[in-house]
């Protein structure tokens, strides 16, 4: 069929064809197993539907309409040719000389799950395998130039369908065109069309609703994912994000972070089903300055999607050589959003999608940019958070040693337990004296980081204070008077003691009584008592010494011990102490502050509400 036809003739002809096609779908999937004849047939209506679209060209250029002429026959029958394009029942497209759709039939606009409002414009390379878009491209221009027709097999990949095709390329001469056009006739070898298109624009209701709950529930999963402790705690806010938006929302996730004004690649998650574990070190290792998508994103301030790559330069190349990075990982569609920073990005988060899935939206650049600030928010959250740690830590060394010294001729162990308070407000400390050594233990009543600043300007004040005062009772009894001249509100518990030899020297300032365990397993308890740090300039101290023997084991412990409560309400208390600690005869202070916790624990079912600090001085 070389010569143009006339339109009856060509309708009739299409109608076959349209039946024939019909027939060899019909048999496609009957007979799955057996798709050689199939192919051979379908090859052979390939044929025919090209040569068809020839004649149907011829036709479009015979006797144009000059400018004011009524419309007569010729010109009705344009019109109707121009219908017969659309309505071709296989799926044709015409390209310019760059490869950009111009016109497309209803039955591609189909098979790609596309309108053709959306599709017209585009690169058709940008269809077709990413494996094979080079040799397309080789193959249009050899067409172009040559005017010989050329086949080619390849696959289609669009709105999350792929289609291994043929293709069959023409040059045409179009009426009114400076430039020839070039036909591609769609020959798919492959039953994948779906029966109703899944495009962007013919979307049913119900699809578009899940779509928006889906959104949704992977927001309220990252807002919990940003919200959890770990994310607080350890530096992992922005691997953790990157991770669960590549298992539900992209093939490929880029993060990159801004720290000390440069950006750097902070995590990289490729495609679990594949291997790409040498494309990801390649991709780590990369400047995130060198793509320029990414470089935008954090100079501009605002997401960018690409519903189709385009320019696969956006996130520059791979090195060595190599192609752009994008078409190494087979990109089809792409999208960078930034990390919300107090002055400026603090990050972007790229994403990739790969042809076998729907492209990138409006709405998706709408989710990803909210959960950019949302990962902002959380990295501001967690700088303060890692703040207030540090300060915490800090003001906790202020009141807890770190470690216990040796004492000559004694044996030391302590055990402290925080509470529900980050910052603890009890304190103990085992330090040097002149001819000897002191210790100390206490808190001020609150909690929080004014407490425990008033309980370390206690523990340091003994320290000092024992260079010069022999006695921890007027040393208490001046650390008192300079508390209630700054009327801080406040008021401290405190013990001191001031070891000389196996002599020992004990002040209480409304302190509970030290317990002093005997070789024979009897208990008593010292004065304890007088009046708190803070209250007034005139308070009291009760003193008390003691001479121990070797084997004696001096115990003190914070109201947090004591205090603790079981299920029914009762109060640990010195008597169920005294009970413990009888048990402990002849065992190191270790043994015995560990004995004495247990044993807490398990009256309290394991809850600590108070701060618990436990002190054992055995004399060996």
């Amino acid at each position: 069929m070389t010569e143009a036809i006339g339109l009856p003739a060509l309708e009739q002809a299409l109608d076959a064809l349209t039946a024939r096609v019909l027939s060899l779908r019909e048999a496609t999937s009957s007979y799955p197993a057996d798709p050689r004849s199939t192919l051979d047939a379908a090859l052979a209506e390939l044929d025919t539907a090209r040569e068809l679209l020839d004649a149907a060209l011829r036709e479009l250029r015979r006797t144009p309409r000059r400018s004011g002429e009524r419309e007569n026959g010729s010109q009705r029958e344009l019109k109707l040719l121009r219908q017969v394009f659309k309505t071709f029942p296989v799926p044709v497209a015409v390209l310019d000389g760059s490869g950009v759709i111009r016109r497309i039939s209803a039955e591609t606009s189909r098979m790609l799950g596309s309108p053709a409002g959306y599709l017209i414009g585009r690169a058709f390379p940008l269809f077709v395998d990413v494996s094979r878009r080079a040799a397309f491209r080789s193959h249009l221009t050899a067409v172009q130039q040559s005017g010989q027709t050329a086949t080619f097999q390849t696959r289609l990949a669009h709105q999350g369908r792929a289609h291994t095709v043929q293709l069959a390329l023409v040059r045409l001469t179009m009426p009114g065109e400076p430039h020839a056009m070039t036909g591609v006739v769609i020959l798919p070898l492959e039953a994948q069309v779906p029966e109703a298109p899944a495009g962007p624009a013919d979307r049913s209701d119900a699809a578009l609703i899940l779509a928006a709950a889906h959104r949704q529930e992977l927001l309220s999963r990252m807002s919990r994912l940003l919200l959890d402790e770990e994310s607080l705690r350890q530096p992992v806010t922005v691997t953790r994000a990157a991770r669960l938006l590549a298992a539900e929302a992209a093939d490929w996730v880029i993060a990159d972070v801004v720290q000390d004004g440069s950006p750097r690649r902070a995590c990289v998650f490729g495609p679990s089903d594949r291997p790409v574990s040498d494309l990801i070190r390649l991709v780590e290792g990369l400047n995130p300055l060198t793509a320029p998508l990414v470089a935008h994103v954090l100079t501009g301030g605002s997401g960018v999607v690409h519903e189709m790559v385009e320019d696969e330069a956006l996130l520059g190349g791979a090195g060595d050589g190599r192609p752009p990075l994008l078409r190494v990982m087979g990109a089809a569609s792409v999208m960078c959003v930034p990390i919300g920073g107090e002055d400026g990005p603090a990050g972007a988060l790229t994403l990739v999608r790969l042809r076998d899935r729907e492209p990138f939206t409006l709405a998706d650049l709408g989710l990803m940019q909210e959960i950019g600030v949302h990962v902002g928010l959380a990295l501001r959250a967690r700088r303060s958070f890692r703040d207030r740690s540090e300060a915490a830590d800090a003001l906790r060394t202020s009141v807890v040693p770190r470690s216990l010294p040796d004492i000559p001729g004694f044996e030391a162990a302590a055990i402290y337990h925080a509470g529900s308070s980050p910052v603890g407000a009890e304190f103990y400390d085992v330090f040097p004296v002149a001819d000897g050594w002191g210790f100390a233990l206490g808190g001020a009543a609150g909690r929080g980081e004014e407490a425990a600043a008033v309980s370390a300007l206690v523990r340091n004040g003994l320290r000092v204070l024992s260079v010069w005062e022999p006695d921890p009772g007027q040393a208490l009894r001046k650390l008192n008077q300079a508390l209630t001249v700054q009327h801080s509100g406040m008021f401290v518990m405190a013990l001191a003691g001031f070891v000389k030899g196996r002599r020992i020297r004990l002040a209480s300032a409304g302190h509970h009584p030290a317990a002093l365990l005997r070789p024979d397993g009897t208990v008593r308890f010292s004065a304890g008592g007088g009046v708190p740090l803070g209250i007034s300039p005139e308070g009291e101290t009760f003193d008390e010494e003691l001479t121990l023997a070797s084997g004696q084991t001096l115990l003190f412990y914070s109201d947090g011990l004591v205090a603790s409560r079981n299920e029914a309400g009762e109060a640990y208390g010195e008597i169920r102490l005294a009970d413990v600690l009888a048990r402990c005869v002849s065992q190191s202070p270790a043994a015995v502050v560990k004995t004495v916790e247990e044993d807490r624990h398990a009256f309290s079912g394991g809850r600590v509400w108070d701060e618990i600090v436990i002190l054992a001085l055995r004399v060996v």
